[in-house]
């Protein structure tokens, strides 16, 4: 029995970032010694097992063969025959198919260290044309790794860009494809996830809402870098840069959905794209199943961003109707989400990175103002029942009435 260190672990020691997870894989050994060593299994498709103390896992080496569609397509076989180099060659790219044993001697039978010092996102072998999770995967592993130069090597795109076209990536479950978008999401450089599903069609595929986006026109005034599709990079580039929550980044993707319904006629203006958009928020929520809080807020964002955007001038009732529709006085979080969007959508703009947004704080100040109306006074005054909600509503539109009078002398 032989145990090595596989995978993500070796990649970033390799690369001197943190080692978080650390997947192990055993040569020579069945299930039978794994038990008797005290190893607790888990999982039912391969035979995967829990270490006695430290509770990392440890994986049998194995060989896997195409049976089927997708991700779960797979047969596997593992014995104590299996080579390390056969366990390795199934894994997707070559930086994650190296091995390290206790002395930290390096097993890279596919070259991962030279393709990690040339940067570059390579394929093991062909068989990864046989999972279309790697196509996501990938364009993850560009996002994370793009600050230190890593792009993927055109024969890899190339894989990937056959993969899209073939319906495979239809084959994929809602709930893998949200784990990897969420993920990705989270990485540093968000928007090079985006720019990767693109470049080889498979943006087109899980998300043609927002490959729409690439190629329109918006008003150069308000949108220097004029590309819709530009646009939206650029704000999931400024929210991943002021750590936003993955609510505000998902928002932040969907965000101007609806530029990509406007005819060409009427290019580069957008009247009401902000309702247009909301069946495609909704379709694109639904698709991938995301969590009900990243559905609610962005197609609130999608709905609501120019009323953010034009706060100030905004009227008092207007205000109010903007406050109730985020439900201020129970959920002030969503709202506070509501305007990191709407800064980040207002910074992601060619020159403009670094404007300040006045805006946020004046919206931040109307939510304090109407949540600073009293209910006890009311009741007191005998309101009760729908009257009870009309006179708070009323003294709600007073307090901001004083709000935007102070605010504007």
């Amino acid at each position: 029995m032989r145990i090595y260190k596989v995978g993500g672990a070796v990649r970033d020691r390799l690369l001197g970032r943190p080692v978080t997870d650390i997947d192990w894989v055993v040569v020579g050994a069945t299930t039978e010694d794994m038990l008797a060593k005290g190893f607790r299994p888990v999982g039912a498709d391969f035979p995967v097992f829990l270490h006695p103390k430290s509770g990392e896992e440890y994986a049998l080496a194995r060989t896997e063969r195409k049976s089927g569609r997708g991700y779960g397509g797979f047969t596997f076989h593992a014995s104590p025959e299996v080579t390390l180099e056969e366990d390795l060659i199934r894994r997707d790219l070559t930086i994650n198919a190296m091995a390290e044993d206790d002395q930290q001697n390096l097993t890279d039978p596919y070259h991962g260290q030279r393709d990690l010092e040339a940067r570059l996102l390579r394929h093991v072998s062909p068989a990864f044309a046989e999972d279309p999770l790697r196509v996501l995967r990938v364009a993850r592993f560009a996002a994370r790794y793009a600050a230190l130069g890593f792009t993927v090597a055109p024969e890899t795109l190339d894989l990937m860009r056959q993969l899209s076209e073939s319906g495979e990536l239809q084959a994929l479950t809602a709930e893998r494809i949200w784990k990897e978008i969420s993920r990705a999401l989270m990485e540093d450089q968000p928007q090079v996830f985006i720019e990767v599903l693109r470049a080889c069609g498979a943006l087109n595929v899980l998300m043609p809402e927002v490959d729409a986006l690439f190629g329109v026109p918006q008003p150069q005034a308000h949108h220097p870098e004029i590309d819709t599709g530009a646009h939206t990079l650029s704000v999931l580039e400024q929210a991943a840069r002021h750590k936003q929550p993955l609510t505000v980044r998902w928002a932040c993707l969907l965000h101007d959905l609806g530029k990509g319904l406007t005819p060409e006629e009427e290019w580069p203006r957008h009247i009401a794209h902000e309702f247009k958009g909301l069946k495609l928020i909704k379709a694109v929520n639904e698709r991938f199943k995301a969590p009900r809080d990243c559905q609610e807020l962005a197609l609130l964002v999608g709905e609501y961003h120019t009323h953010g955007h034009r706060a100030l001038e905004l009227k008092p009732s207007t205000l109010l109707e903007l406050l109730q529709s985020f439900d201020v006085y129970r959920r002030p979080q969503r709202f506070e989400e509501f305007i990191a969007a709407c800064e980040m959508d207002a910074r992601g703009r060619k020159g403009l990175e670094e404007r300040s947004y006045p805006q946020a704080d004046y919206l931040r100040g109307a939510a304090t103002a109407a949540r600073s109306v009293a209910v006890q006074p009311l009741l007191e005054k005998g309101f009760k029942g729908p009257e009870l909600g009309e006179a708070i509503k009323r003294e709600r539109l007073k307090a901001l009435k004083a709000y935007k009078e102070t605010a504007s002398s």
